[in-house]
């Protein structure tokens, strides 16, 4: 696997899904880049377009003491915008703006997650380029997108995970409420938008013309929450805040082990789950009461069942836990901290190990899927910022390199 940043990455042996697609990559942080990101493991050309003055924010750098004034670049950014060319475009000069309408002629797909409004006053929305391509797919991806009352507002992950009502379905009925770590909204959003792009290139096989896609994060969020929202507006009840239990099997949770603070979890959906959780504690005395007969009991009476069972558990390690509840047909998996699912063979086809600088290896993740009648790109890294510029003008373009020139010189492509 090349470590050369500059050098377009390696196409795989077979034809791609994507393969021949050109995407504009406007976009910066995560939702836009990590859609992009999905595109270009599918094969698809992803030209990221930024400035020296305003980089994708997941790669704030920092100088790195170990790399010679190398320039750091931390590995969420690179994980984001691996496979991707970079050229640098400041769009605040009107020739560069020039360059990206030729740029946004013969691309497939365009890709930005500016707030509402900056690409039509930088005169570079659908409607600004859509008549200079009648098949090019863009897709806006604003926070609160580009319509309603709420267009203006900024959107962070956080943020809109309080206002989707996302914070006070997560934890247990009293916690304060409760933020998902890792960035949710992101992700779905950036999910929602691939499935958008790619439903999108196949109606242009057939119509031939290209679409406009306004995708909200607020909205792919809120979806995710359809079934409690819904029921919650029917029967004028919140949605409770479950915790690590369920509405329909009993118990469930993640019990102490004897571990230091180890555990294990488990659930148990139906009543032979249930005798095989009793015949793996050794057919203690107190589950045999009536009360814990059935699912309905056992959700009614969880609390005491809990105390019941972790005094079990926290007398065994949770992988003896997790083995006797297993071998007893009960679903249990011990909890694992990131190294151990880091270290676990089984997970070895999702990360990937690559150089960045070269010499330097680091992990990031692959596709967690593989095609059987075609292939994706192989993981390589993120491009140098601006790497790509000249030889992707020439390329997508045909600058000159008399143009090239006057284009240096009138610091449009930085």
């Amino acid at each position: 696997m090349t470590s050369v940043a500059s050098q377009a990455p390696a196409t795989a042996t077979g034809r791609t899904p994507l393969e021949g697609i050109r995407v504009l990559d406007f976009s910066h942080i995560l939702a836009g880049p990590f859609c992009t990101r999905m595109l270009a493991d599918l094969g698809a050309e992803v030209l990221k377009v930024e400035s020296s003055t305003r980089m994708d924010r997941t790669g704030v750098t920092r100088p790195d003491p170990n790399f010679k004034g190398r320039v750091d670049r931390p590995p969420s950014f690179v994980n984001t915008n691996r496979n991707k060319k970079s050229i640098t475009l400041n769009l605040k000069a009107e020739p560069a703006r020039e360059v990206t309408k030729r740029l946004a002629s013969v691309a497939d797909v365009i890709v930005e997650n500016f707030s509402a409004g900056v690409m039509g006053r930088l005169g570079l929305d659908y409607k600004d380029l859509e008549p200079l391509n009648p098949g090019l797919i863009y897709v806006s991806m604003a926070g609160y997108g580009h319509t309603g009352p709420r267009r203006d507002w900024t959107s962070m992950n956080m943020n809109l995970q309080a206002y989707t009502g996302l914070m006070m379905v997560t934890g247990a009925e009293g916690d304060p409420p409760t933020c998902i770590s890792s960035s949710w909204n992101d992700y779905i959003g950036g999910l929602h938008a691939t499935f958008g792009i790619l439903n999108a290139l196949t109606e242009r096989r057939v119509t031939g013309k290209g679409a406009n896609l306004d995708l909200a994060q607020f909205e792919a969020s809120v979806s995710t929450l359809g079934p409690m929202l819904l029921a919650s507006a029917i029967n004028g009840v919140p949605p409770a805040r479950l915790g690590n239990r369920s509405t329909d099997s009993a118990p469930q949770g993640c019990y102490r082990c004897a571990g230091k603070d180890d555990w294990c979890v488990l659930t148990v959906r139906n009543d032979d789950e249930w005798r095989g959780l009793v015949a793996a504690m050794g057919n203690p005395s107190w589950a045999s009461d009536e009360r814990f007969s059935d699912v309905t009991g056992r959700l009614r009476h969880h609390d005491e069942i809990d105390k019941n069972i972790e005094a079990w558990t926290s007398q065994l390690s949770n992988v003896e836990v997790e083995g006797r509840l297993r071998k007893a047909g009960v679903p249990a998996e011990r909890m694992r901290r990131i190294k151990d699912v880091m270290d676990d063979p089984a997970t070895s086809s999702v990360y990937k190990t690559i150089e960045d600088p070269p010499g330097h290896p680091i992990r990031i993740t692959g596709s967690p899927f593989d095609f059987s009648s075609s292939a994706l790109t192989p993981v390589g890294t993120a491009a140098v910022l601006g790497a790509d510029t000249h030889s992707t003008l020439r390329e997508w373009i045909g600058l000159s390199e008399d143009e090239l020139r006057s284009l240096d010189e009138q610091g449009v492509l930085v």
